[in-house]
C-alpha cells in the first residue's frame, strides 16, 4: 500500500502554504490545489489518503465538492476547514460523511489528529472496497440457477423448500449449494449470508 497523502483544496494561497508546512513537518505527504476543479482534473484512481477542503471557494464550493466526490465514488475521507462555519453547514458536512469540520485558524495538533483519523478511515475504506470487488468477482462465477439457490438459502429456506420452489430435486439443491460454497469461499450459511448482504444480492 502506498504512503497516504493529504490533498488540500483551498483558494487562499497563504492557507495552503501554512497547512502544507504543518503537515510536512509531521512527516506526511501533501499536494495542494487552488480550487475544486483543479483537484478533480488532477485526481487519479490511485490517490490515497484524505482531502482537506475549504468550504467557501469560488465556483464549486466545499460542500458541492464533497457531493461530487460521493457521486464519483471517490473514497478519500474529507476534513472541512472554514473561516465562517455555522451549525447547519457543519451538520450537512458530517451527515455527508466528513471526518471533521474545523475552523480557521486551525490548531496544529488538532489538525494532525484529524488527519491521522482520516488516514485510518481511508485504509478501512480501501480494504472494504477491495473485499467488495473480490466478492463481486466470486459471484460472477455463479450460474443463474446457483444465484437463485443462494438467494433462497440465505433467506432461510430449507433444501426441500428450495427444491420445491425451483422444481428441482433435494439432491440437486445440495449439489448447487456445494458449488456455491466452493465458488464463493464461504465456510457456512452465515458466511454465505454475509457475502450476499455485502454484495446486495439479498436486497
Amino acid at each position: 500500500m502506498q504512503e497516504p497523502t493529504v490533498f488540500i483544496v483551498d483558494d487562499d494561497a497563504a492557507v495552503r502554504d501554512s497547512l502544507t508546512l504543518m503537515i510536512e513537518q509531521a512527516g506526511m505527504h501533501v499536494q495542494s490545489f487552488e480550487n475544486a476543479k483543479t483537484f478533480l482534473n488532477a485526481y487519479q484512481p490511485n490517490f490515497f489518503g484524505c482531502v482537506i477542503i475549504d468550504v467557501k471557494m469560488p465556483g464549486m464550493d466545499g460542500l458541492q465538492l464533497q457531493e461530487e466526490l460521493a457521486w464519483r465514488k471517490i473514497l478519500l475521507p474529507v476534513i472541512f476547514l472554514t473561516g465562517h462555519g455555522d451549525i447547519p453547514m457543519s451538520v450537512r458536512a458530517i451527515k455527508g460523511g466528513a471526518i471533521d469540520f474545523l475552523t480557521k485558524p486551525v490548531i496544529r495538533e488538532k489538525l494532525l489528529i484529524c488527519v491521522r483519523a482520516a488516514f485510518t478511515e481511508a485504509k478501512k475504506r480501501l480494504s472494504d472496497a477491495t473485499q467488495n470487488r473480490e466478492i463481486t468477482t466470486c459471484l460472477t462465477k455463479l450460474t443463474r440457477r446457483e444465484r437463485e439457490v443462494m438467494l433462497l438459502a440465505v433467506q432461510g429456506h430449507s433444501n426441500k423448500e428450495i427444491g420445491s420452489y425451483l422444481g428441482i430435486s433435494y439432491r440437486t439443491v445440495e449439489i448447487h449449494k456445494s458449488k456455491i460454497m466452493q465458488k464463493t469461499g464461504a465456510n457456512n450459511l452465515l458466511d454465505l449470508a454475509r457475502i450476499a448482504r455485502e454484495s446486495e444480492l439479498s436486497e
